[in-house]
């Protein structure tokens, strides 16, 4: 069991869907590697991780330069993960969305208002964190991270990290 977790692999016997673990940077239901959701942006700033001196639409994050962190007040609350960012169970940008829903059998789908042009999205949730999975029916497009009251709110106002 240790080595499946280590390896990304679930464990023998577990008849989900297999496909090898895409490479790229895991974004977890904590955050990324020394970036914790709940980090206030004068602690993130203070500890050289969080840059505003970079020409984007927003601050980015030194070491994680595919996340686009969204702050609430002053916390960070979301995480857009860009193109090889990927879950622990290996969802990205790419993968089909039955697979989301076999690795997360409980998502909670969210259909996107008809006559717009935004995406359908899957809510995994667990406790007070989630991942929104954006897809277009087929793919999954995007990959958000953070505070699930945060992602639902992100998906039904249409908003994006810029």
């Amino acid at each position: 069991m240790t080595a499946a977790v280590i390896s990304g692999s679930p464990p023998a016997g577990d008849d989900r869907p297999q496909r090898p673990v895409p490479a790229g940077e895991v974004i977890g239901l904590n955050g990324l590697r020394n970036v914790e959701f709940g980090d206030t942006e004068d602690e993130l700033t203070r500890r050289g991780i969080l840059r505003t001196d970079v020409v984007a639409c927003g601050p980015t994050l030194a070491g994680h330069e595919l996340a686009s962190p969204v702050f609430v007040g002053d916390r960070l609350v979301l995480l857009w993960a860009g193109d090889p960012m990927r879950t622990a169970e290996g969802i990205t940008s790419g993968t089909p969305v039955a697979e989301v829903r076999a690795r997360y059998p409980s998502a909670t789908p969210l259909h996107a208002p008809r006559g717009t042009y935004r995406l359908d999205g899957l809510l995994a949730r667990q406790g007070d964190r989630a991942y929104l999975f954006l897809h277009d029916g087929r793919q999954v497009r995007k990959v958000i991270a953070g505070y699930a009251e945060w992602a639902r709110r992100l998906f039904e106002e249409g908003a994006g990290p810029c």
